[in-house]
């Protein structure tokens, strides 16, 4: 079909004006508020050892730095069956499908029809052919193409578009956040389950110790050289040991839960053996902070956000102007489908219609305003975001430092403890101190070891807390194209 020249013509000037699009073009605001500027370094940083390319750090997995089979499998198991993430991830689809949508908007919608139908007028009555009715019936065939296409003038499907992207890649970012953060947070309960492991071999042993020494003091009472309150203090610092034991059970039965539900099984249907555990914190270097903004996918999402907000901006001020666009139709119509096809049965339109609002009592106005506010907002959620993950690492490198004195304090409290535990038991069998003395200084040794137990799984839990804070293995420049494929394994989806 050729299109008449006026047609042609407008639909040419038309295409030239769509190179404008009213409204902002998006420039990325600065990341602090102002009067503040980003720091060159962290200020707990000094004395770490500076990141580069290579770093294990860097990796996609990075909980490998931990050299744990058993945390290898778990954290696999994430990316393939969590739920949560299977959540976001169908976010992620949803907003490629409607950005897909959005940009439809930009070609013209072109349909086609096809009818065919049998009528008979009464008698008496004409017909549309002019004949009087009562006669047989007249039969009508028509075959038609329709177009409808907004020429988009003024750049609202444009911004429309810009919207719908940047919403995207915004989920995809989310994603991996939320990819990240149910990783850091399976870490953390298996550490955590890892101790308390170790905690209840500590505790068994020390059971073992108390019922010795119960019957110590049971025997001594028998023959008359100990009280009875020895053999009564005794019995209740072993059953106390045993209640405690106990309750670690629990403890680590609903870390094991928890952990279950984080790679998305029952937890009927996982168990973690128990095996020796080494809680040694592998050396991580630090990140510079403008590298920290490239790594960071909350950040990286808070970004993508302040670009749609803008574009929302430009879509509002577009109901200042009127809409233009233009329709036609060319198509068939005759009593037979031997004459339906032919010049002289081919029947055609085509115009525009503009529409413009010519009142509406402020309400365009309001949602301009209402659309600066909202980018105005996601501005400072970004800085705010910035900011947050800035105290995020400065936070956790000033942890594990603090953590690594403490945790050489604890050790050196811990053997003192034990020494001096061992010298108040042969004091006591000498006869040399009460038993009070011999429980003060069990329970101190065994506080001392729990609290090195204890220091050792927040060493390993502040170093997850600062992966996470560096924004793990990921990095914004996935988030240069949306493409429509998961960004997660296809297993993810049921």
């Amino acid at each position: 079909m050729r299109l008449p020249a006026s047609l042609a013509g407008l639909t040419a000037l038309s295409l030239v004006l769509a190179g404008c699009a009213v409204g902002p073009d998006y420039k990325r605001p600065a990341a602090m508020p102002k009067g503040a500027a980003p720091p060159a370094a962290f200020k707990e940083a000094d004395g770490w050892t500076q990141a580069t390319p290579s770093d294990a750090i860097s990796r996609k997995d990075w909980w490998k730095v931990f050299n744990d089979p058993v945390l290898d499998d778990l954290e696999a198991k994430v990316l393939v069956s969590n739920q949560n993430l299977a959540q976001s991830e169908a976010a992620y689809r949803q907003a490629l499908a409607t950005l897909d949508q959005q940009r439809a908007g930009l070609f013209p919608t072109i349909t086609g029809t096809g009818s065919g139908t049998n009528s008979k007028s009464p008698n008496g009555f004409t017909t549309a052919s002019g004949a009087f009715g009562g006669g047989g019936p007249v039969r009508t065939y028509t075959a038609r193409l329709g177009l409808s296409w907004d020429l988009d003038v003024w750049g609202k499907i444009r911004r429309t578009i810009e919207a719908a992207k940047s919403t995207a890649q915004a989920d995809k970012a989310t994603l991996a956040n939320a990819t990240l953060s149910a990783q850091a947070l399976l870490a953390a309960d298996y550490f955590q389950l890892r101790a308390d492991d170790e905690t209840k071999r500590l505790l068994d042993q020390t059971v073992k110790g108390y019922a010795d020494d119960l019957r110590i003091a049971q025997n001594r009472f028998n023959v008359g050289v100990g009280a009875r309150s020895d053999v009564l203090t005794a019995q209740t610092q072993l059953e106390s040991a045993q209640a405690s034991a106990v309750d670690l059970v629990r403890a680590r039965q609903q870390l094991e839960h928890a952990i279950a539900v984080l790679v998305g099984d029952a937890p009927a249907n996982l168990t973690i053996q128990q095996t020796t555990w080494k809680p040694d914190v592998p050396a991580v270097p630090v990140t510079l902070p403008s590298t920290l903004l490239q790594r960071r996918p909350d950040i990286a999402a808070a970004e993508r956000q302040m670009q749609a907000a803008s574009a929302q901006i430009g879509i509002n001020i577009a109901a200042y102007f009127p809409d233009l666009s233009i329709s036609g139709q060319y198509g068939f119509q005759a009593n037979t489908l031997q004459r339906l096809i032919s010049a002289s049965a081919n029947s055609w339109s085509y115009g525009a219609t503009l529409t413009q609002t010519i009142f509406d009592a402020g309400a365009i106005s309001a949602k301009v305003r209402g659309a600066r506010a909202a980018y105005d907002g996601s501005v400072a959620n970004y800085r705010q975001v910035v900011l947050t993950a800035f105290q995020g690492v400065e936070d956790n490198i000033a942890a594990l430092r603090v953590l690594q004195t403490e945790y050489d304090i604890d050790v050196a409290a811990s053997r003192d403890a034990d020494e001096a535990e061992r010298i108040a038991n042969n004091q006591y069998q000498a006869g040399q101190v009460d038993f009070t003395t011999v429980v003060v200084a069990q329970n101190t040794a065994l506080n001392a070891r729990r609290t090195v137990l204890t220091t050792a799984s927040n060493r390993l839990t502040a170093l997850v807390d600062l992966v996470q804070a560096f924004g793990g293995g990921w990095s914004d420049t996935e988030l240069a194209e949306v493409k429509p494929s998961p960004l997660l394994p296809n297993a993810l989806i049921p």
